[in-house]
């Protein structure tokens, strides 16, 4: 990866260009300020405003970002702080993620699509989705179908990118029980234990501090060093620093905003590197964790790492931008920001899509009173599921986790779909295993015109 450049200095650029011409850009903001915060990099390489060449327009930028500049109580690894500003495109974000992730979604459609059931089976997608992707970011091989088989039957991992993707999934379940607890650096190390049991080259450096310097972040495309964290002598310290902010209240000084704290957790954990291996996952796992305590409550439904995944470079170039420019996170904090609207939005859709699925199931079923009183809600939902999935296998044990019910439930619903021959059943393993058959619509159609003739 090709380094960003850094920035000129301030001073001596302000002294080159003269007042006049930072007068003029000040006078014409609607020319100068953008409103997706360059980094000089990209600055140099764009068409400037009239009047102005490159390096005038980027004094009168980072004129006006000075006046937005907060320090932060956190420090890069030269003791210097980080720095945060709130422009208007982070303010417009923060707006609408203030919107969205408090309810509206599910308060603005059918009562039926937000029954604890539904959420249920949202909540274990979301879950399934994060794990999986957050561990092939840092190199998990496995298919998404053969990760997401294994966590619904609850089988054990096979391989190590498997195990990297249970453990994920686990520390997600475990961050849900703990989003009323204050974190601590016993917080964290155990977290980190759990994301990466049996998935290190040395055993013990699981769940604790890296204990060396030997570490370096590097492009895994052309192994380009890009950033050298912080000595691992000063990690006890940064940690207890860093826990201190995430447990902050609206009280403390200088405020920040509850979604930008879980982004800046996010970005130390990654700046300072605290661990041998598995920082990533740490640090996605506590944003989710500091967005749970702060009542972000819709944000367990979403991944962040699908959109990462996607674009990792960008991801990295945000950490860079920051530590380039005068330690401004404020680059990291509009990336983030930008990935969680995005993610917000992909649920929207899933929400919609699934919603309307269940509504075309269950006009099929209207035509068939006596076929839709022989099925429950959960029957339903998985027939549905299995209309776009001829082939699927089911497990006793992944239903019951979608579902939230017992076993027993879970065992009667299954096995009552396979009387009625909706699914196939296989009963020479261990286990009950199910399957939806490759010619279920024919099957469901049957069945409705049977109970039609016999109505």
């Amino acid at each position: 990866m090709r380094l960003p450049l850094t920035p000129p200095d301030f001073g001596k650029l302000l002294s080159k260009i003269g007042s006049s011409v930072l007068a003029h850009a000040i006078q014409n903001r609607a020319q100068v300020f953008d409103n997706n915060y360059l980094h000089w990099d990209q600055i140099r390489h764009r068409p400037p405003p009239d009047g102005l060449t490159a390096e005038s327009w980027w004094v009168a930028l980072k004129f006006s970002r000075y006046t937005l500049y907060r320090q932060l109580p956190l420090l890069n690894k030269s003791g210097q702080q980080f720095v945060l500003g709130m422009p208007e495109p982070v303010l417009m974000h923060l707006h609408h993620i203030d919107q969205e992730a408090g309810g509206k979604i599910l308060s603005t459609t059918n009562k039926n699509i937000a029954s604890k059931e539904h959420q249920q089976r949202y909540l274990i997608n979301s879950l399934i989705e994060e794990s999986i992707t957050s561990s092939q970011l840092e190199g998990a091989s496995t298919t998404r179908k053969v990760a997401e088989a294994m966590l619904r039957e609850g089988r054990k991992p096979r391989d190590h990118s498997e195990r990297m993707i249970s453990n994920n999934y686990h520390a997600m379940e475990i961050i849900r029980s703990m989003k009323n607890d204050p974190i601590t650096p016993d917080r964290i190390l155990r977290l980190h234990e759990i994301l990466t049991e049996n998935t290190l080259e040395d055993p013990m450096d699981v769940g604790r501090l890296r204990q060396s310097d030997n570490i370096q972040v590097v492009d895994n495309r052309d192994g380009a060093i890009i950033h050298q964290p912080p000595k691992h002598t000063e990690l006890t310290d940064r940690m207890k620093r860093l826990c201190d902010f995430a447990n902050a209240d609206e009280n403390t000084t200088p405020f920040i905003h509850p979604v930008v704290r879980a982004i800046l957790l996010h970005f130390m954990i990654g700046y300072d590197h605290p661990f041998a291996d598995g920082n990533g996952r740490a640090a996605r796992a506590l944003f989710y964790w500091s967005m749970a305590r702060s009542g972000y409550w819709l944000m367990e439904y979403v991944s962040i790492s699908h959109f990462l995944r996607k674009a990792p470079a960008l991801y990295v170039r945000a950490y860079l931008h920051t530590e380039t420019d005068d330690n401004d996170t404020t680059y990291f904090v509009v990336h983030q920001l930008e990935i969680i609207r995005r993610a917000i939005v992909l649920f929207r859709e899933f929400f919609s899509r699934v919603y309307q699925q269940q509504l075309d199931f269950e006009r099929v079923l209207s035509s068939s009173p006596a076929l839709r009183g022989k099925l429950n809600y959960r029957q339903i939902t998985l027939l549905t599921h299995a209309l776009k999935h001829p082939g699927e296998k089911y497990t006793i044990h992944g239903h019951q986790k979608v579902h939230g019910v017992v076993t027993q439930t879970a065992r009667t619903d299954l096995i009552g779909l396979a009387e009625m021959k909706l699914l196939n059943i296989n009963t020479t393993a261990r286990r009950y295993t199910f399957m939806a058959p490759l010619d279920i619509h024919d099957r469901i159609n049957k069945l409705v015109a049977l109970s039609q003739d016999t109505s």
